[in-house]
């Protein structure tokens, strides 16, 4: 349903958000497919009729969706918490759990975050690591109320795109009002991050 101007919602400060069961059945697969036809847009080398004739069905379904764009706080983007990142298209598909005071699991970077050389870019990384912190934050400390203030990367080897990495995030500095947090990524590939929120 799209959102009417006049109910738009003000925004600003701390808003978690409100789960929902929006999209359907099916919102997990369109979010899937969207992915997908990322990556496509990223390894095709079709001809040129082919081009066109996907160009024709993207803008059809643009045309499709165009009427029912929402705001944040309506669309189901960000609010499936039955669906992987939430349903949320923009993060780097994880998959996470928390065990003890840590947070674990895999993260899988695809051919749609690929920089150069069969290296993820670096920017896909520090999001990576921004949403996975920011998760970690949420789960060791139960404060909804956050916000990044700090984030250090450290690029120690190249990430590699398509395959899974280890995960793992844990809390250093635990205040009423801060959290300090650390994390590190294996498989194959070595990086770490620093996080510090504020709230």
């Amino acid at each position: 349903m799209a959102t009417d101007p006049d109910d738009a919602h003000a925004g600003g400060g701390f808003n978690p958000p409100e789960p929902t069961t929006r999209g359907g059945a099916d919102y997990g697969r369109f979010v899937d497919a969207v992915r997908t036809l990322q990556d496509h847009t990223r390894a095709a080398d079709a001809p040129d009729d082919v081009i066109t004739k996907a160009a024709d069905m993207v803008e059809a379904v643009n045309e499709l969706l165009a009427p029912h764009e929402a705001d944040e706080w309506t669309t189901p983007s960000g609010r499936r918490m039955d669906l992987p990142n939430r349903g949320n298209l923009l993060q780097v598909p994880s998959e996470l759990t928390t065990v003890g005071d840590e947070v674990d699991g895999v993260v899988r970077f695809r051919r749609y975050h690929l920089g150069r050389n069969g290296a993820v870019h670096g920017g896909a990384v520090a999001q990576m690591w921004d949403s996975v912190l920011g998760f970690a934050a949420f789960r060791l400390t139960r404060s909804v109320k956050q916000r990044t203030a700090y984030l250090h990367v450290n690029y120690r080897q190249i990430v590699p795109i398509d395959k899974e990495l280890q995960v793992d995030a844990r809390s250093t500095v635990p205040r009423a009002a801060r959290s300090s947090l650390q994390a590190d990524c294996s498989t194959v590939t070595r990086c770490s991050a620093t996080q510090r929120r504020c709230s």
